[in-house]
């Protein structure tokens, strides 16, 4: 027996979402697929290397690193781990706090992903821009900022 008082999805919007599962899912799928052949990495490590790089001094702490790269703490000390030990990433501890760490972009790590980013933007302008028009980049960034303050705010 269904719920009366559920908001159920009609028709199009069934066909909306799941249009937006499916497409998300393939275009993150594509693009961990060719970083893991083309860099060795996944793209969450990607994420995090791009974070600590555009970060004052290549360092961010490790709690403001989760919460940037979206991943929960526990994640990413994992994935920090990881890229600490391919050499990509140190850690320090927090001057200001004994309980804090700092995760480091090594230069060799900003070597890494350098090498890595061309070949992601390719891919991401393949997937993404070159099947959609300008009209719909915009329409798609606008949803998405709608999205992302939506969802962040609470």
């Amino acid at each position: 027996m269904l719920d009366l008082m559920t908001r159920w999805l009609d028709p199009d919007e069934q066909r909306t979402w799941r249009a937006y599962l499916t497409a998300s899912r393939a275009l993150m799928e594509s693009l961990d697929r060719e970083l893991q052949r083309d860099a060795g990495m996944p793209h969450a490590y990607y994420e995090i290397l791009v974070r600590l790089s555009e970060a004052p001094q290549r360092r961010l702490r490790m709690s403001d690193l989760a919460e940037a790269s979206g991943s929960s703490r526990s994640r990413l000390s994992h994935a920090v781990a990881r890229l600490e030990a391919a050499g990509w990433v140190r850690r320090e501890d927090c001057p200001t706090d004994r309980r804090g760490q700092i995760a480091v972009l090594t230069d060799e790590g900003f070597a890494t992903l350098a090498a890595a980013a061309p070949g992601h933007v390719e891919g991401v302008r393949r997937h993404l821009f070159d099947a959609l028009s300008p009209a719909q980049v915009d329409q798609l960034r606008r949803i998405s900022e709608t999205l992302a303050a939506h969802l962040t705010s609470s």
